[in-house]
């Protein structure tokens, strides 16, 4: 059966305190959209809707930066999840198939509850996700007739006796994609808030005849985030459970509760990571990779046998070669470094390329910027680099060859060449003893 996904994404996120939409606060080093649309990737869908409103425009440009194929659909008003539903009708027309709905801000649903969603399927027209609350509170409650469900009601319209029950609403709803366009159609806002609430399909799909039902998942996937600090929990609810994950899988990590990692980052078993080691979205360690402490890594690979820190930092497109390596306070951005390469000590490499063998010394700089362009900086297999060599790119030094340190190359080095390019050194004997005497000397008739 195909599926079609449609993510509710619209909303301003008042609670949040911020300028900034709900859905763009960031877990795990993404949007919280973007976790809501790979959950939903779990199902193979055919189509993806994302229906958005308060800061569309911004909303939109993210959601493109993950999926580039979402259908993009705006709710001029926020006038209730049903509203917002029909909003995505429209992207809908020709599709067969069941519709799935889910919400940009509810990060943590599996594939398992997804998938199990979906198998419902075959023995109710709607299916609606629910979860037993510890603390029911503001939460809609489904009432069930043993494994049918007969209807929802939201927590400020239910009775006492409504109250009490603690299977609560998710908000994730499943139907074939016609019947949900046809439900959500005659939905009304005769309630307290005045709004379209889409928990009114299941009421309008008995009445039509239909079936529901629902499917339960721990209250924990459900979470959904509407103030900063659910927003905290929630980063260290996804934290603690991807470092245990990481632990299990054979990664080596003597101090899990000091290291952050992102929503899609990959460690090989059997790969090292020190204490206070944080990861940006885009990385993968190899299985046999070290990452010493207090290193940042974003948009990178390290390879097996490559060791990465203490205190360095990997920027997108650094690609590390096996048993290279990366020394404190090293900087490498775009820049490819062979297999076996070296770069130990307080460097700068950008724009590069790092042949297999290379070692370049303390201070190296690969000067990539001119103010306008970057430019591109090789260094051949074998190379060698001396200490504080500042390399203006675009420039070639070739395989086997040396610079001498504290130069500055502007030109090509050939292979097997070496190059100097300092200032020859004048020495003035006793000159910075009669300099300083001269220097104290003001200083005391000054005093």
């Amino acid at each position: 059966m195909a599926v079609a996904l449609i993510v509710l994404a619209a909303g301003k996120g008042t609670r949040m305190a911020s300028d900034l939409p709900k859905v763009l606060h960031r877990l795990a080093g993404a949007p919280l959209v973007w976790h809501g649309l790979r959950a939903g990737a779990a199902l193979a869908p055919e189509l993806r809707v994302v229906v958005v409103g308060h800061g569309g425009t911004e909303v939109a440009a993210a959601v493109r930066e993950f999926d580039p194929d979402a259908v993009i659909v705006r709710q001029s008003e926020t006038l209730g999840t049903a509203h917002a539903v029909a909003q995505a009708v429209p992207a809908l027309a020709g599709f067969a198939g069941d519709a799935v709905v889910l919400y940009g801000d509810t990060p943590f649903l599996s594939e398992e509850t997804l998938g199990a969603l979906l198998a419902a399927r075959a023995r109710a027209d709607v299916v609606v996700l629910g979860f037993e609350a510890a603390d029911p509170g503001g939460y809609g409650r489904l009432v069930m007739d043993g494994d049918r469900l007969a209807r929802i009601v939201e927590a400020k319209d239910a009775t006492d006796a409504e109250r009490a029950i603690t299977l609560c609403n998710s908000g994730v709803v499943c139907a074939d994609a016609g019947v949900l366009a046809e439900l959500v159609a005659a939905v009304g806002c005769d309630n307290a808030a005045g709004e379209y609430y889409l928990t009114d399909i299941v009421g309008l799909a008995a009445a039509r005849g239909l079936t529901a039902t629902a499917v339960r998942c721990a209250e924990a996937e459900t979470l959904g985030i509407n103030t900063p600090a659910e927003l905290a929990a929630a980063e260290a609810a996804f934290q603690t459970r991807a470092r245990a994950d990481a632990v299990a899988r054979g990664v080596s990590m003597p101090g899990p509760e000091t290291v952050f990692l992102a929503y899609d980052t990959e460690i090989g078993g059997g790969a090292s990571v020190d204490p206070h080691v944080v990861f940006g979205p885009g990385v993968t360690v190899e299985t046999g990779a070290v990452i010493r402490a207090f290193s940042h890594l974003e948009g990178c690979h390290v390879s097996r046998g490559a060791t990465v820190g203490p205190f360095a930092r990997l920027r997108p497109g650094a690609e590390l070669a096996e048993d290279s390596r990366v020394g404190n306070f090293v900087e490498i951005k775009n820049a490819t470094l062979g297999e076996g390469a070296k770069v130990n000590h307080l460097s700068y490499v950008g724009d590069a390329e790092v042949g297999a063998g290379a070692n370049l010394g303390a201070g190296t700089v690969t000067c990539n910027y001119d103010g306008v362009s970057k430019h591109r900086t090789e260094i051949g297999a074998g190379a060698f680099i001396g200490s504080a060599t500042m390399l203006v790119a675009p420039v070639r030094v070739g395989a086997g060859a040396m610079t001498g340190s504290g130069s500055v190359i502007t030109e090509e080095v050939p292979d097997g060449a070496l190059a100097l390019a300092r200032a020859r050194q004048l020495t003035k004997p006793g000159l910075a003893a009669r300099l300083m005497a001269r220097l104290r000397a003001g200083r005391t008739g000054r005093a």
